[in-house]
């Protein structure tokens, strides 16, 4: 497949034009939940897959070597890239596996004529099409696994959660972490009450590496033969190409990503999710370096106040503050840590401040230690995942498709993931609100924010407009103009999707 563009993909004939033209609201009314074969491989379809998706395509298929399938119990009958430039020697690797693998550059064509055949789907794009893409599929009886996060926004993942239920499918987010025995590990550790009850978490990551804090480029670039723009845009908003935003800086940016918080969170703060049982926040307070409309901050800080929550049999579950920080923004030192200990393991790490000792624990939750030195032997109650993060997803379908009616759920099972997911959209929200200098109170159960003045407005920067002329700082700093407060909160929380894409119905 050397050099595949756009024009000669699409001449070589793997799409039909009629689909071509199909919007996704007409693709909707056909995502009919279907039941399942429950013989023969399971078919896969792959949704971004020159990324971080390469990484999860071959943990379903590859075990130690590459351009070799050690798993024989699935196959791809579809992937699809809307940049076959950066994606093409992944094609290429899988085509010779899979000699009938079809490829697209947008995944409402490959829907339209492989969706029903397939039985799962795997979803590595941009953070901003992750929610369609996963509804479309879960409301078509598809399992799922989708890279972190979730999702941009807290309704979407409360979206993806509720029709994962309905569909009764295996689901799986990519925060592969939540497979490795560190998690297992922190949640044995504070359900055994070994250090007692925790009030507060401080967590951390040393990201970004990719450019964050700018502002919106004004140069057009020529978008590459081989690059469907409009399908990277898919339902955010349209704006001309420049290669800032492609293939990997994307998360720098609101339309498309969550930044460090986004990419980051999911792998850090999951442990404290899941020991501390946490749910919906009731406070929100964000803050960061200067907010600008359209890209996330260099650094910033973010506090979420969760309730007290049922106790454990061995430890209560107080209210607890957790408090957030990135951009090179490391926590204070727990007394007693040792001297030259750093903090940050694999990126980042959380610090669980007990009533009885400190637990500290990496990123992807590895390497958890008590600042004590004291090594806990709690009971293992956790289930230990014997495969990689991916072949886990692959289990539970293989239990599903065996008729299982007590199937054993994945780690970090869209019932989980999806919760957790808006904990991290919530950090979002309240950065970006951040200039309404307040406390937010958060209704989780209504998705909605209940102290926001009826008439507050919010702005961001356009431009910083700093300078220096003669040796003297100069400040010439645009804004946008304000906008109503509620009303960009709500589209935060539940964004206004464009260009004809629609999710579907929020089941009851």
């Amino acid at each position: 497949m050397k050099d595949m563009s756009r024009r000669s993909f699409l001449k070589a004939g793997t799409v039909a034009t009629a689909a071509l033209a199909m919007a996704p609201t007409d693709m909707l009314g056909k995502a009919k939940a279907k039941k399942n074969v429950q013989t023969g491989k399971i078919k896969l379809l792959g949704v971004g897959v020159g990324g971080r998706g390469h990484a999860d395509i071959n943990g379903v298929t590859y075990k130690d070597e590459r351009n070799k399938i050690l798993y024989d119990d699935v196959e791809f009958i579809g992937m699809c890239d809307v940049d076959f430039k950066y994606a093409q020697g992944v094609l290429e690797e899988y085509q010779k596996n899979f000699p009938n693998m079809k490829v697209y550059n947008d995944y409402k064509v490959m829907y339209a004529e492989l969706l029903d055949k397939a039985d799962a789907v795997i979803c590595g794009t941009a953070d901003h099409t992750h929610a369609i893409i996963c509804a479309e599929a879960l409301a078509a009886g598809k399992h799922v696994y989708c890279e972190k996060p979730l999702t941009r926004t807290v309704y979407e993942s409360r979206l993806l959660t509720k029709l994962a239920a309905k569909a009764g499918v295996a689901t799986q987010m990519g925060n592969q972490g939540a497979s490795g025995e560190g998690v297992s590990l922190v949640c044995e550790w504070i359900w055994n009450g070994e250090i007692g009850e925790v009030t507060r978490v401080d967590a951390f990551t040393d990201r970004p590496i990719w450019p964050q804090g700018l502002e919106r480029p004004t140069e057009v670039h020529e978008i590459p033969d081989t690059l469907n723009w409009d399908a990277f845009i898919g339902p955010a908003p349209k704006r001309p190409y420049n290669s800032i935003y492609h293939p990997w800086n994307f998360r720098g940016w609101w339309d498309f990503g969550t930044g460090a918080l986004g990419d980051m969170a999911c792998h850090i703060l999951h442990p404290v999710f899941k020991a501390l049982d946490l749910g919906y926040p009731i406070k929100a307070e964000g803050s960061s370096t200067p907010l600008m409309s359209d890209c996330c901050p260099s650094a910033q800080v973010v506090k979420l106040t969760y309730p007290a929550r049922p106790n454990r049999p061995k430890v209560a579950m107080p209210e607890v503050v957790v408090t957030w920080s990135d951009g090179g923004i490391i926590p204070f030192r727990p007394e007693g840590l040792e001297i030259g200990k750093n903090l940050n393991v694999s990126g980042g790490g959380a610090i669980f401040y007990g009533t009885k000792d400190i637990l500290v624990v990496g990123c992807y939750g590895q390497k958890p230690y008590l600042v004590s030195g004291r090594v806990p032997d709690a009971p293992k109650v956790c289930r230990r995942v014997t495969e990689n993060h991916q072949r886990d997803w692959i289990r539970a379908i293989k239990e599903i498709r065996a008729g299982k009616t007590d199937w054993t759920k994945t780690a970090s099972d869209f019932s989980e993931a999806g919760p957790f997911n808006e904990m991290v959209a919530m950090g979002v929200v309240a950065t970006r609100l951040q200039g309404l200098n307040q406390v937010l109170e958060w209704d989780g159960e209504n998705m909605r924010f209940t102290n926001i003045p009826e008439k507050a407005t919010v702005k961001a920067m356009l431009k910083d407009g700093f300078s220096i002329h003669d040796g003297h700082p100069t400040f010439d700093k645009k804004w946008t103009e304000p906008v109503n407060a509620r009303e960009f909160a709500a589209e935060l929380i539940k964004p206004k999707y464009q260009n004809g894409y629609v999710l579907p119905d929020m089941p009851a």
